[in-house]
């Protein structure tokens, strides 16, 4: 038996003219907050900065992209950090002088071979890997 399989299930369908169900509903909020701000707020002048930004957000997220990921997840993450309680730890780390780095070299008294530098490199790579 065969069956046909979907080629793009990724691809939301265009339902109303050239947008999606959800890019009319985000468009259609927007919109209607701003009817309900120009009905309830007393004039145009007043209301006219509520009405943009409800608009302006209901444009940015039924239309904007950010790394190729829709507004709404931005949005959605943005809410969430300053919604929620952040706890900042500060831990003092021990202070390292470099003088005391370069004492424990020196006291190694690693001896230096010449046969070639490709050797050279090696035994200072094994070396190094068992002092750290």
């Amino acid at each position: 038996m065969n069956f046909q399989v979907p080629q793009f299930i990724e691809v939301e369908d265009k339902i109303f003219g050239p947008l999606t169900f959800r890019q009319f509903l985000y468009l259609a909020g927007g919109i209607g907050l701003g009817f309900i701000f120009y009905a309830f707020l007393p004039s145009l002048f007043i209301s006219a900065i509520p009405i943009v930004l409800s608009v302006g957000l209901g444009a940015m997220l039924a239309f904007v992209k950010i790394n190729n990921r829709p507004f709404v997840y931005t949005f959605e993450s943005a809410i969430k950090y300053y919604a929620r309680s952040k706890l900042y730890i500060w831990s003092k780390k021990p202070n390292i002088k470099p003088t005391e780095t370069l004492n424990t070299a020196k006291e190694l008294n690693l001896p230096k071979l010449s046969n070639s530098k490709l050797s050279d490199l090696s035994w200072n790579l094994d070396v190094n890997d068992k002092i750290n």
